[in-house]
């Protein structure tokens, strides 16, 4: 069936200028180059006017055209073009790229962002980002999270650090330093402030131990007494020689008029103290449920002291004044539990001294010793005097009249011994001392035998009056000899 002609009139086809095409040498196609789908389809480029003429519309037919004259004869066709990015073939030399080639372009394959358009509106934000790009955030390396918990070893360091706790803090704040930054924990701050007062707890604790060695601390003597006394406090029982003290005060509720006394604190003899320690010396004779009456230990006590402390302090010219002769006994049941050792001392109840009353012989010179050695038996002899008067206690008196007349004719032949290299202004002294304490000792032996009271009254005013003319004399001596000239030292020497 054949197909009905319309009734529009077909319009002429307009004449084409004819161009003669020569055939181009056949060019390998490139291959096609994969496009990403974020990338747009690039515009169809122009067609020359000089190219072929668009193709026909279906509804306008194709004009004839007139027969194409006859082609020239086809050159010979050129090789390809080397690519200036082909990979040279094996074992070939490597080739330079051919001249007026761009050699930044890219080698082939590799996708390129599209041209810039002016036209176009431009990405903001991350749209911005081109697929090759790198952005900021680098996958595999994560921000880590916020801390969200507090480490429990800082808070134990804080706390012990402050409550002076200080091998607590520092074993805390150590372990909370090392965990906080393993467990992304908060605590920091407390781990430090814990790990600071840890340290300044243990420079003041080592400081304190370094002043307690200087002050001569002794951990066994200076512990807490069976009897509740406070720490630093010495029992009396465990005081030694050169020990320097101070009594506790009087206890509210305590009878001030008691004797008794368990504990005293010991100080550095350089610090201020009441009272030293000279030595010590036992009461013998008794059985355990003899316990000695006062008066017998007073006896006892001067008696056996004496002889300690004048051996203790050798010149005692240099006892300041207030430093009496005193001592400590067993209380009842300590001499029930075997206990008789007098606890002899120097002590000042009324005002605190500086120093040691302990006489250095290896300070003294041969004529100071063999002079201070010679009078000590005498003022031991001295220091036991009866308490009463003379008419009062006759029959003691002519006892102790007995020893001092001993006393004085052994300091004699002391002072008399051979060997002494005594200096020459001290020797005639020496030798009138002599003849005043014989004729002392004829008058303590008058004392010794007189059968009243009015002889021994009339015996004993003339051996104080020797007494007073012998120590004058042993001023000027002790001058010569440089001891101390009478005057007792306003304080201990240090």
């Amino acid at each position: 069936m054949s197909k009905p002609e319309s009734d529009a009139a077909v319009p002429e086809p307009e004449p084409v200028e004819r161009v003669e095409l020569t055939k181009p040498a056949a060019v390998p196609a490139p291959e096609a180059e994969p496009v990403s789908e974020a990338e747009p389809a690039p515009e169809a480029e122009p067609v020359s006017e000089t190219g072929p003429a668009p193709a026909p519309t279906p509804e306008a037919a194709p004009a004839a055209e007139p027969a194409p004259a006859p082609a020239p004869a086809a050159a010979p066709t050129p090789p390809p073009a080397p690519s200036p990015w082909a990979a040279p073939a094996p074992g070939a030399a490597p080739t330079a790229p051919p001249p007026g080639a761009d050699p930044w372009a890219p080698p082939p394959g590799v996708l390129q962002p599209p041209p810039f358009d002016p036209d176009q509106p431009r990405l903001t934000g991350w749209a911005a980002v081109t697929p090759g790009a790198h952005s900021g955030f680098q996958p595999g390396y994560p921000y880590p999270a916020a801390p969200t918990t507090t480490n429990g070893f800082s808070v134990a360091a804080l706390v012990t650090g402050l409550l002076c706790m200080w091998p607590l803090a520092l074993v805390f704040a150590i372990v909370a330093l090392v965990q906080i930054p393993k467990r992304n924990e908060k605590g920091r701050g407390m781990a430090v402030t814990g790990l600071v007062t840890g340290v300044l707890g243990a420079i003041v604790m080592l400081f304190a131990f370094i002043g307690l060695v200087a002050a001569g601390f002794d951990e066994e003597r200076y512990g807490d007494t069976p009897l509740g006394a406070p720490k630093g406090s010495v029992s009396i029982d465990d005081l030694v020689t050169g020990d320097c003290f101070n009594e506790p005060p009087t206890s509210p509720g305590k009878d001030p008029e008691s004797t008794s006394l368990y504990w005293v604190r010991v100080v550095p003899c350089s610090s201020p103290h009441h009272g030293e320690v000279a030595g010590f010396s036992d009461i013998a004779g008794r059985g355990p449920a003899e316990y000695p009456t006062r008066t017998e230990i007073e006896k006892s006590a001067a008696r056996l002291c004496n002889p300690v402390r004048d051996d203790y302090a050798l010149d005692p010219w240099l006892v300041p004044d207030g430093m009496e002769d005193s001592y400590y006994y067993p209380s009842h049941n300590g001499w029930a539990s075997g206990d008789r050792r007098l606890t002899c001392t120097f002590q000042d109840s009324t005002r605190t001294h500086t120093g040691s009353v302990r006489t250095d012989r290896t300070k003294l010179t041969q004529a100071q010793r063999t002079y201070l050695d010679a009078a000590q038996a005498y003022n031991g002899a001295l220091a036991v005097q009866p308490e009463g008067e003379a008419d009062e206690e006759p029959a003691e008196y002519r006892t102790w009249a007995k020893t001092m007349a001993g006393a004085c004719r052994k300091e004699v032949k002391d002072l008399s011994a051979n060997g002494v290299d005594w200096p020459a202004g001290a020797r005639a002294k020496l030798i009138e001392m002599g003849a005043i304490k014989l004729d002392e000792a004829n008058a303590w032996d008058t004392v010794a035998k007189s059968g009243d009271e009015q002889t021994l009254g009339r015996e004993m005013q003339k051996v104080e009056a020797l007494s007073a003319k012998s120590s004058a004399l042993a001023v000027e001596i002790r001058r010569e000899l440089g001891l101390s000239t009478g005057e007792q030292a306003s304080d201990i020497r240090v």
